[in-house]
């Protein structure tokens, strides 16, 4: 089986807000256990996570190898002040900040950076991302340091302009991605930047009355069309759920996105086989620290 190449493993698959409170006066450490057993069990033995400021996330890389598990981790995700991100990480508002905090992060055992480019989807309004992204210069600013620094950068965004100043600047990953281009998938593709399309959290919201149901309709649509489009063009689509956000339980995620991304390369086992296998071999590679 494949590994889960973007996951929380703080999360619960059902409500946030739940999920902070079992960690928040300490990690609980069985759960967590449970959940790396289960990962096991699955055959899993890769997980890249997604980051939280509860210490939970360390704690899970510390040890996972316990479970046969190769576990990375960027310890937290990094947003930017007054913007998307604070339910998985901590904030900056100027560059001095950030790369402290990117320091923090290594001396805390990081394997990579994570940090939100944008903000999530509204599953009620097809095409609108709340928020704003950041601007492309800062996001070249911000790839620098951690690169200087010896981390790949994987990052949260969606809406075309976004991801594509996103890759200019020279990220190592694309999470989500939703509502990208033709141009956005081209670069990737020249790039050779990988992309996380985590289909599940849209389309396991399906039938759950929780939400415009044409919309989530649509946005499966276009993020598998668009997924289609990467097989064609030869982009490196890599297997990650979003494990543990709202409707994505763990182990079950990673199972639910096969099959979202295998109607993407139409049935065609081998050949989607053959294309996740080389993403999470080059992401194995990248993400870790150099």
């Amino acid at each position: 089986m494949f590994g889960e190449c973007h996951g929380h493993i703080f999360m619960n698959g059902v409500n946030y807000k739940e999920a902070v409170a079992r960690h928040k006066n300490g990690v609980d450490k069985e759960v967590v256990q449970n959940r790396l057993a289960a990962y096991r069990d699955a055959g899993i033995t890769f997980f890249r996570e997604g980051g939280d400021y509860l210490g939970v996330a360390s704690y899970a890389a510390g040890i996972a190898g316990e479970y046969g598990i190769d576990y990375r981790s960027p310890v937290f995700a990094i947003h930017k002040k007054g913007h998307y991100g604070s339910i998985v990480g901590l904030e900056y508002e100027t560059l001095p900040e950030f790369a402290a905090l990117v320091k923090k992060a290594a001396k805390a055992g990081a394997d990579f950076i994570k940090i939100m480019f944008s903000g999530l989807l509204d599953f009620n309004t097809y095409g609108r991302i709340t928020g704003t992204g950041l601007p492309g210069t800062e996001m070249k600013e911000l790839v620098h340091i951690c690169h200087e620094e010896g981390f790949a950068v994987m990052v949260h965004v969606n809406r075309a302009e976004t991801i594509r100043d996103a890759i200019l600047s020279g990220v190592d990953s694309i999470e989500h991605g939703a509502y990208m281009g033709e141009e956005e998938l081209s670069l990737l593709a020249e790039r050779d930047t990988v992309w996380i399309p985590t289909i599940s959290p849209v389309g396991n919201l399906a039938g759950k009355g929780l939400f415009d149901e044409t919309v989530i309709a649509k946005i499966v649509a276009m993020q598998t069309d668009n997924v289609r489009k990467a097989f064609a063009m030869g982009v490196h689509v890599g297997l990650g759920s979003d494990a543990g956000a709202v409707t994505v339980p763990h182990v079950e995620g990673l199972f639910s996105e096969y099959e979202y991304l295998l109607a993407a390369a139409d049935g065609d086992k081998p050949r989607l086989d053959g294309i996740l296998e080389t993403s999470e071999a080059i992401i194995k590679e990248k993400f870790r620290r150099h």
